[in-house]
């Protein structure tokens, strides 16, 4: 893609065109995270490998990351972008990822097309998501920006914006899919992901309502599937709510905020209804904040819940004694299984600093309680977790841009 573009970049100087222009940029976060229990790890995402808790009660993994982004103009029609980042994967390492990688050509003033590796518009802070420097707090709210953990596609995109006054307005419609590699030879195939993002701007005031469909496969439970099979009728019909395989994603996001200067205040509620065993949940987080010199202290409350449901399960009657047995061990695994949904609350108090002009130094307290049984967005749960006690997640974190 890079090439294509530099191609035509070419091309256009050898006609007389101005040359491209380049610029480079780059982001970062160090963050050190404690946990006061290690009965599993708190993380930011389920496509992390480790977090802090049972990993070790101080970890440096959570919020550190470094990214690199090169744009690219030529002409007033051309540009492209070239964003990586290293931040801890499922296979705890820490190799590049290309986040972003576009083509976009300039139809008008207004109208925009690209092609590539591109944001994944949802919810406020998708553009600068990974940019810790760009939002208040330590990191956005796990139970809303966790529950769609996926951050870019690869496809086409077309926006579209007008104004009117003081009055502000982009539109964005999108198709792509993604491809996502887990350990041990295992993957996530997001299919025929397409969508529609609009975004509204008056004064200090922003808003912006996000909506996507897609079809998800993931290889993580094939094992599952293929046991229920073995259960006749009745668990082929399990199998297949079970089965991750080409199952539809249905998510909205809305959010809005307002900013005058010394002070702020942020909401956002995300949905996601899913045709499989995560089922129907609802995210929702608020927050605010105070300008004092350079320190901003701030509040946050967050939550997620599932919205009805349960996790169906064998029925064990008239079967025989062998198979009885082996239908009570696939239920007591389906019973785990429903606890990965997350129903979860966070209580946050934070203050930032803004210690240096482009650095941001971020203190943060969470009150993190996993409810209803469920795990929350805990990850590497160990036998001593217990659902519904509060965790204490104290975080240091400072953010920088170059």
């Amino acid at each position: 893609m890079a090439a294509g573009f530099v191609c035509v970049a070419l091309a256009q100087a050898d006609d007389g065109a101005p040359q491209p222009s380049w610029s480079l940029s780059g982001f970062g976060s160090a963050g050190l995270a404690y946990s006061d229990h290690d009965g599993a790890d708190y993380a930011t995402s389920l496509l992390k490998g480790a977090g802090v808790g049972a990993s070790g009660r101080w970890s440096g993994s959570v919020d550190s990351r470094l990214g690199a982004q090169l744009s690219v103009k030529a002409g007033a029609q051309w540009s492209a972008v070239l964003q990586v980042i290293s931040e801890q994967r499922l296979d705890h390492t820490y190799r590049p990822i290309v986040e972003w990688a576009n083509l976009q050509y300039q139809a008008t003033p207004d109208l925009a097309l690209r092609i590539g590796r591109i944001a994944l518009p949802m919810f406020l802070a998708a553009d600068y998501r990974k940019i810790g420097y760009a939002y208040p707090w330590a990191r956005t709210p796990v139970e809303v920006y966790g529950a769609i953990p996926i951050t870019n596609s690869d496809g086409i995109d077309a926006t579209y914006r007008w104004h009117r006054g003081s009055l502000k307005n982009l539109t964005q419609v999108f198709f792509g899919r993604t491809d996502l590699r887990l350990p041990a030879d295992g993957r996530i195939e997001v299919r025929r992901l397409a969508g529609f993002s609009d975004t509204l701007e008056y004064g200090a005031a922003s808003a912006r309502v996000s909506m996507l469909s897609s079809e998800l496969t993931v290889d993580a439970l094939r094992d599952v599937v293929d046991g229920l099979r073995q259960f006749g009728a009745a668990g082929a019909a399990l199998a297949q709510y079970y089965a991750l395989d080409h199952k539809r994603v249905d998510a909205i996001g809305i959010g809005a905020s307002y900013d005058p200067g010394h002070w702020f205040a942020m909401a956002e509620m995300g949905r996601m209804r899913s045709h499989s065993f995560y089922g129907d949940t609802t995210s929702v987080y608020a927050s605010g904040g105070y300008r004092v010199g350079h320190f901003t202290p701030y509040l946050a409350y967050a939550r997620i819940h599932t919205n009805g449901g349960g996790a169906p399960h064998l029925e064990l009657a008239g079967l025989p004694a062998a198979a009885a047995a082996a239908g009570a061990g696939m239920n007591a695994y389906l019973a785990a299984l429903s606890t990965t949904i997350p129903v979860q609350r966070t209580i946050s108090a934070g203050l930032r600093w803004d210690c240096l002009a482009s650095a941001a130094l971020k203190l943060q307290l969470d009150q993190v309680t996993p409810l209803d049984g469920s795990r929350g967005t805990f990850i590497n749960v160990q036998p001593a977790f217990r659902s519904g006690r509060r965790v204490t997640v104290a975080s240091a974190v400072l953010d920088f841009v170059f």
